[in-house]
C-alpha cells in the first residue's frame, strides 16, 4: 500500500479528523444545512450526522449544482468538513473548494482515491492529511500531486488570463483553467449561451461571490438566463417573506443582473423561446435543465457547478470535457424496465428516481420504455428525479431520446428495474400521513401545458379550504397561462401560481407555516422535500394531487398500475 500510486490530491491542502464514509453519494444542496453542518436527507444514510470537522469519504457528489454555494458557506463559516475525499471524478463540491482557495484563501483538500485505498481509508477511524500522503493507524498512503495539464488556449483566453479584459475576467478564466485541469480536458470549448444556478440564495456564501464578482466588474459576453430565485422578486415584502431572506435572495438576483443576466428566474429554461438546438455547446447549471438539455434536446452541456457557470457566461469558454465529447455520451449501464400496463404520469418521476439509484455515478440507457409514449413533460419529471439520485449529466431512452440510438459502450453492464423495485419506491416516497395540507406542483416549473392539465383536472372545482395549492412557473409561462385563460381557471379553483421562485427554494410564509404533510407529483421534490421543508412529503400523479386538494387526503395506496 505504502508504494501504490492509487492516491492524487485534486486540491491540495492539510487536514485531519474522524473518517465519516458512505458509499452513497450525497447532493449538499438539499442535504446538508450550511447553518449546522449535519445532512439533513432523510434518504441517505449519513442523515443526522454532522460532517463539521471530519474527512468525508463518498463515491461522487450527486443533485443539485448549488452543492457548490453550499460547501462554500461552509468553509466560511467554519463548518465545513476538514477534506473530501471521493473515488470518482467530481466537480461540484471540487469547484465550491476551489472557489474557496481561489478567492479567500481558504484550503479545503479535495483527493480522490482508487477502490482499494478508498476501501482501506473508509474502514480507519481517523486520518491525517498532508500535501504529500495520508496517515492511518500506522499506514503511510502517498497522494501523487494535483494533475496538471498543458492547456490549448487561444490568444484570447491568453489575454484574459494576462487581464487584459479586467480582473473578473481574469479570474474566471483562472478558476476555469483550474477545473479543465482537475477534470484532464486539453483544451476549452466555446458556449453559446449559460443558464444560472447560482442565483438561489442557498446561503450567504452566494451573495458574497456574486457581489465580490459584480464589484469587479463582471459582465457575461454570451446570452445568460437565470434559474429560479429564493423570493418572488416583486412581492416578496407583500408576502410577509423576513427581510434577513428577502433582502440579502433578492440583492443575489439583483448582483447577476447588474452582470447582464437575463432576469428569466425559472429552472426550466428549456421551455424558453431561448432553449438550445441539438448539438449546441452550451453552458448551464441546475442540475434538471441539464440533463434535460443533453437527454432530451441533444445539446451539450456539463452539469456546471455554482459559480463555475458565472465564470463561463463571463469567458464564454468551458473545459471541453465530459459530455462536451461524444464519447462520454455513451450509456455505461443498460437499465431494463419492466413497464407496468397503463402507467400514468406519477410513472415517470418513479422511473427517474430509481433509475438515479441504479446509475448513481454513469449515463444509462433505459429499454422497454417506448410504447408507453412520454410527452415532453414526462420526460421532464423524468430527468429531474434522475439528477436528484445520480451525479450523472444524462441518460438515454432508447426509441425516445434523440441519442438513444447506438448509446451502449461496448463494455456496459445491465440492470432490471422491476415492479417489485418500483412498489417498494413508492413505499418510501410515500410515508407521510394521508391528511395533507397543501398541494405543491412546479418542481421543476410548470409548463403551460402542466398548468392547463390541471386546470382542466380541478374542472372549475375549488379545494378544500383546508388544502392550500401552490404551483411554481416561470414568468414566461404564466404570461401564456393568462393570455389563453388558463390562469384565469386556477385562480377561480382557489390556486396560486408565483413566478420566480420554486419548492427548492420556496420558504415560509409564502410556504404555509401550518403545513404537516404536502402531496406533489414531483420526484424531485419528493426527496428533497422533507429535509428543505421539515414536512412529509407524498409522491403522487397529477390526478392524486387533485383529489387530495379537493378532499385533504392522499390515501395510502399503490398507484392501480402497480397494483
Amino acid at each position: 500500500m505504502s508504494s501504490s500510486p492509487s492516491a492524487r490530491s485534486i486540491l491540495a491542502g492539510s487536514a485531519h479528523g474522524p473518517v465519516i464514509a458512505s458509499q452513497e453519494a450525497l447532493s449538499f444542496w438539499g442535504g446538508v444545512d450550511p447553518a449546522t453542518g449535519r445532512v439533513i436527507d432523510v434518504h441517505h444514510p449519513l442523515h443526522g450526522t454532522c460532517l463539521t470537522g471530519g474527512i468525508l469519504m463518498m463515491p461522487s457528489s450527486r443533485g443539485s449544482c448549488t452543492g457548490s454555494g453550499v460547501l462554500l458557506d461552509l468553509v466560511l463559516n467554519g463548518r465545513a468538513p476538514a477534506a473530501l475525499v471521493f473515488c470518482e471524478p467530481e466537480d461540484v463540491l471540487t469547484l465550491g473548494a476551489l472557489i474557496a482557495a481561489e478567492l479567500f484563501g481558504r484550503a479545503l483538500p479535495v483527493l480522490r482515491l482508487a477502490p482499494e485505498a478508498f476501501a482501506a481509508l473508509a474502514r480507519a477511524k481517523s486520518a491525517r492529511i498532508s500535501e504529500t500522503a495520508i496517515e492511518i493507524d500506522g499506514l503511510s498512503l502517498p497522494l501523487a500531486p494535483p494533475a496538471t495539464t498543458t492547456l490549448d488556449l487561444t490568444e484570447a483566453d491568453h489575454a484574459m488570463l494576462d487581464g487584459r479584459d479586467g480582473p473578473a475576467a481574469q479570474q474566471a478564466m483562472r478558476i476555469i483553467c483550474a477545473m479543465a485541469a482537475q477534470q484532464g480536458a486539453q483544451g476549452l470549448v466555446d458556449v453559446t449561451q449559460g443558464h444560472i444556478d447560482g442565483c438561489i440564495y442557498a446561503s450567504p456564501a452566494n451573495l458574497t461571490f456574486a457581489e465580490k464578482m459584480a464589484e469587479m466588474g463582471a459582465r457575461v459576453r454570451v446570452p445568460t438566463t437565470m434559474n429560479a430565485i429564493s423570493v418572488d422578486h416583486a412581492n416578496w415584502r407583500e408576502q410577509g417573506v423576513p427581510p434577513a431572506f428577502g433582502a440579502p435572495a433578492a440583492r443575489l438576483a439583483d448582483a447577476y443582473v447588474r452582470m447582464g443576466c437575463r432576469p428569466t428566474f425559472t429552472c426550466s429554461p428549456y421551455l424558453l423561446d431561448s432553449a438550445p438546438h441539438a448539438g449546441e455547446a452550451i453552458a448551464w447549471a441546475e442540475s434538471n435543465a441539464v440533463i434535460f438539455a443533453n437527454t432530451v434536446l441533444g445539446a451539450r452541456t456539463a452539469k456546471h457547478p455554482d459559480f463555475l457557470d458565472l465564470c463561463i457566461a463571463v469567458t464564454g469558454r468551458a473545459p471541453l470535457s465530459g459530455v462536451y465529447l461524444d464519447r462520454h455520451r455513451e450509456a455505461r449501464r443498460l437499465i431494463d424496465v419492466e413497464l407496468p400496463d397503463q402507467v400514468d404520469d406519477a410513472f415517470w418521476p418513479l422511473i427517474g428516481y430509481l433509475a438515479g439509484r441504479a446509475a448513481p455515478e454513469r449515463i444509462p440507457l433505459l429499454r422497454g420504455l417506448a410504447k408507453a409514449g412520454p410527452s415532453r413533460d414526462d420526460l421532464k419529471a423524468l430527468c429531474a428525479a434522475f439528477g436528484t439520485t445520480s451525479a450523472a449529466p444524462m441518460l438515454h431512452v432508447e426509441g425516445v431520446t434523440p441519442e438513444a440510438d447506438g448509446a451502449a459502450a461496448d463494455d456496459a453492464d445491465t440492470v432490471v428495474i422491476t415492479r417489485a423495485d418500483m412498489a417498494a419506491a413508492w413505499q418510501r416516497l410515500n410515508e407521510g400521513p394521508e391528511q395533507v395540507e397543501l398541494v405543491a406542483i412546479g418542481s421543476p416549473h410548470a409548463s403551460l401545458d402542466e398548468c392547463r392539465g390541471l386546470a382542466e383536472a380541478l374542472a372549475g372545482r375549488r379545494r378544500l379550504a383546508d388544502v392550500a395549492v401552490i404551483v411554481t412557473a416561470g414568468q414566461q409561462v404564466i404570461r401564456e397561462a393568462e393570455g389563453d385563460g388558463t390562469l384565469a381557471r386556477l385562480q377561480e379553483s382557489g390556486v396560486q401560481v408565483l413566478p420566480d421562485l420554486c419548492w427548492c427554494s420556496i420558504s415560509e410564509p409564502v410556504f404555509p407555516t401550518r403545513t404537516r404533510a404536502v402531496m406533489t407529483n414531483s420526484g424531485k421534490y419528493a426527496h428533497y422535500g422533507p429535509g428543505l421543508s421539515g414536512r412529509a412529503v407524498r409522491l403522487g400523479s397529477l390526478a392524486d394531487c387533485v383529489t387530495a386538494a379537493l378532499t385533504g387526503h392522499a390515501p395510502h395506496r399503490l398507484p392501480t398500475w402497480l397494483s
